[in-house]
C-alpha cells in the first residue's frame, strides 16, 4: 500500500461517524423495503403473482451473505436509534427529525410480531408461513391484525422517506428529480396497500371453503399450539427488553442532565454582546438552538457540512480534542490546522467560552423575505480570472479611462463564460469568479470550463488589438481552474445577500491564478479537470505544485498560453 492510498484510508475512516453508520444501515433497509413493497404490489394482479415475487424476493434477501448484511444493519440501526434518543438534547428541524426518531423507535414494536411469525417460526420450527396464511391470519381469524400492518407499512416508508431526504436534499440533483421522488414516495406504498388489500379480499373469499383450509392450513404452515406459545413469549420478552431499553435511555437522559446541573453550568459568548448560560456537555449549536440564538448550520448538525464553523476567541489548549469526523470536515476545508476554527455541532466546551460565528445565518429582518437558494452541496468547476498590472496600467490615466478598460476586459471573461456554459459569479476588482457545472453534469462542466479559458484568450487578444494605441503593453491575464465539492447558496447579510459557492474547491482555484505570475503562464489547471475533461494525459506539460493551506503537494497542468487551449477543446 503506498503512502497516499494510507493517507486516504486514513481519511475515509476520520470520515466515518454514528450518523454515516446510520445512514448506510438505513440504504439497506429501506432498499429491503422498496422491494417488500413492490412484492405487496404483486397483489394487485393475483395471489400466483405474489407467490412468484415472493420467491425470488426470498432467494435473495436470504441468501447468506446478503442475509447477515440485513440482519446486522437492521440491529445496528435500531441500536443507534435508541443512542440517538439518548445523545440527542435539540433537534435542528423542529418537526422532522423528532417524528422520524418516533418513528423509528415504533418500527420494532410494531414489526416484532410479524417478524416473530413468520422468520422466526420457519428457523425454530421449520414452518412455511407465506402470503396465504399471513392473509388469514391478519384478515380473517385477528383482523385488527390487518389495521396493524398497514400502519408498520406506513410508519416504515413514512420514517425511511424522512431519512433519505436528509440525506438527498443537499445534493445537486435533488431539486431537479424532487417531483419524481415524490411521485415514488406516494406511489410505492398505495400500490403495495392495494395488493395487500386485493390479496386479502381473495382470502377471506377462498377461505371460507373446507378444501382450501386443509390445502394452507396444516401443522407445516401453521405450527402447532405448543410452538405458538412459544413464539408468543419470544414476542413477550422481545417487547420487554425493548421498552426497558427505551426507558433506560429517558432514565439516563435524566441522570445526564441531573449530572450536568451538578456540574455547573457555562458562559457562551457569540461576539455580538449576546451571552448565554447552558450546562456542561451540550455542543455549541445545541446551546444555540436551545436558547434561540440563529446559527447557520445547513446539514442539521450532522458534520455533513461547515457551514457551523465558529472561530474561537482565546485560549484554545482547554478545548476538547475534535472527534474524528470534525477532524475529518475542517481537514476538507483546509482549517484543521488552526486550533481556533471549530464545528459549532461537534464542539462540546466544559468551561466558558468566547467565539464568533464564521458565516452568518440566513436570517431576515422584519418586512424583508428569506432567501431564495439555501445551501446545496454539489460538483462545480470554479475559473478564477485575474487581470495583470492593473496598478501599473491606472498610473497615468483617468480613473473613468482605467474602469473603462478593466469593464472591457471583465466584459470580454464574461462573454467566454457565458457563451461556454458558465456563470459569471463574482466581480473582484479587475478579476473574477466563474461557475460551471451548474446545470450540467462533471465532465461536461470540465470540458466548459477549458473552452471558456482558450475562449477568454481569443476575445483578450482582440481587445490588445483594438486597444493598442492607447496600451504601453498589451492586458495579460491569469486563470486557476479546479473542481469539487463545494456549497452553494446565498451568502451575506439581510438585503446584502449575493448567491455564490464556498469550499476547497474555491480556494484552491483561487491559488492556482495566483501562482500562474510566479510560473509565468496564462493558466493552470487542476489534474482532476483535465482528467475528468478527458483531455489527454500528454496533452499539457505537467507539474507538482505546493498549495497553501494543503498537507500534500497537487498534480496540475500548466498551459503557457490559452492559445494551446483551442484545438485541444477542438478535437474533445
Amino acid at each position: 500500500m503506498t503512502e497516499h492510498s494510507r493517507v486516504d484510508y486514513g481519511k475515509f475512516i476520520r470520515g466515518i461517524s454514528a450518523r454515516q453508520v446510520r445512514l448506510g444501515c438505513g440504504l439497506v433497509l429501506f432498499t429491503y423495503l422498496v422491494s417488500h413493497f413492490l412484492n405487496h404490489a404483486l397483489g394487485n394482479i393475483s395471489l400466483e403473482a405474489l407467490a412468484v415475487g415472493v420467491h425470488y424476493h426470498i432467494l435473495f434477501w436470504q441468501f447468506p451473505p446478503v442475509g447477515m448484511v440485513f440482519y446486522g444493519a437492521a440491529l445496528t440501526h435500531a441500536g443507534l436509534g435508541i443512542w440517538a434518543l439518548y445523545q440527542r438534547r435539540q433537534f435542528h428541524w423542529k418537526a422532522m427529525e423528532p417524528l422520524q426518531l418516533l418513528l423509528g423507535l415504533s418500527i420494532p414494536a410494531l414489526v416484532i410480531a410479524h417478524l416473530v411469525g413468520v422468520r422466526v417460526a420457519q428457523a425454530l420450527f421449520g414452518i412455511e408461513k407465506l402470503y396465504p396464511q399471513v392473509f388469514y391470519a391478519d384478515w380473517v381469524v385477528a383482523r385488527p391484525k390487518m389495521w396493524l400492518l398497514l400502519a408498520l407499512l406506513i410508519v416504515a416508508w413514512i420514517h425511511g422517506c424522512i431519512g433519505l431526504y436528509f440525506w438527498l436534499r443537499m445534493k445537486a440533483f435533488f431539486k431537479r428529480t424532487a417531483p419524481f421522488w415524490l411521485a415514488a414516495a406516494v406511489l410505492v406504498p398505495t400500490l403495495a396497500m392495494l395488493g395487500l388489500y386485493q390479496g386479502g379480499r381473495t382470502i377471506v373469499r377462498e377461505g371460507a371453503s373446507a378444501e382450501w383450509r386443509t390445502a394452507n392450513l396444516s401443522q407445516r404452515n401453521v405450527g402447532t399450539p405448543a410452538e405458538q406459545a412459544m413464539l408468543d413469549n419470544i414476542v413477550g420478552y422481545f417487547m420487554i427488553g425493548y421498552l426497558g431499553l427505551i426507558g433506560l435511555a429517558l432514565v439516563a437522559r435524566g441522570a445526564r442532565a441531573l449530572n450536568e446541573r451538578r456540574r455547573g453550568m457555562i458562559t457562551l459568548s457569540y461576539g455580538n454582546g449576546r451571552t448565554i448560560r447552558v450546562p456542561k456537555g451540550l455542543s455549541v449549536l445545541e446551546a444555540s438552538l436551545r436558547h434561540r440564538v440563529p446559527h447557520a448550520s445547513v446539514c442539521g448538525g450532522r458534520a455533513r457540512c461547515s457551514t457551523c464553523r465558529i472561530r474561537v476567541i482565546g485560549d484554545c489548549t482547554s478545548l476538547p480534542e475534535p472527534s474524528q469526523r470534525e477532524s475529518f470536515v475542517l481537514d476538507r476545508v483546509g482549517t484543521d490546522s488552526d486550533p481556533a476554527i471549530r464545528l459549532a455541532c461537534q464542539l462540546r466546551p466544559e468551561a466558558d467560552l468566547s467565539f464568533f460565528q464564521i458565516f452568518l445565518p440566513h436570517t431576515a429582518a422584519s418586512g424583508t423575505s428569506a432567501p431564495s437558494h439555501i445551501g446545496e452541496e454539489r460538483y462545480l468547476v470554479i475559473m478564477f480570472v485575474d487581470m495583470r498590472s492593473s496598478t501599473r496600467l491606472a498610473e497615468n490615466r483617468l480613473p473613468f479611462d482605467t474602469v473603462f478598460i478593466v469593464n472591457r476586459f471583465l466584459a470580454a471573461v464574461s462573454q467566454a463564460v457565458i457563451e461556454c456554459g458558465g456563470q459569471p459569479n463574482q466581480f473582484l476588482g479587475d478579476g473574477q469568479l466563474a461557475l460551471f457545472g451548474l446545470r450540467t453534469n462533471r465532465q461536461h462542466a470540465c470540458q466548459q470550463a477549458l473552452k471558456a479559458a482558450a475562449m477568454i484568450g481569443a476575445n483578450v487578444a482582440e481587445l490588445n488589438q483594438f486597444l493598442k494605441h492607447d496600451l504601453r503593453e498589451p492586458i495579460r491575464f491569469g486563470i486557476g481552474i479546479h473542481g469539487g465539492e463545494v456549497i452553494v447558496g446565498d451568502i451575506g447579510y439581510r438585503d446584502h445577500m449575493v448567491f455564490t459557492a464556498l469550499g476547497d474547491a474555491v480556494n484552491v482555484a483561487a491559488r492556482l491564478q495566483d501562482m500562474t505570475k510566479n510560473l509565468g503562464c496564462e493558466a493552470i489547471v487542476s489534474e482532476e479537470v483535465r482528467k475528468t475533461a478527458g483531455y489527454p494525459a500528454d496533452a499539457l506539460p505537467q507539474q507538482e505544485v505546493e498549495i497553501r493551506g494543503r498537507s500534500e503537494p497537487m498534480m496540475v497542468r500548466i498551459v503557457a498560453s490559452t492559445q494551446t487551449l483551442s484545438a485541444l477543446t477542438e478535437a474533445v
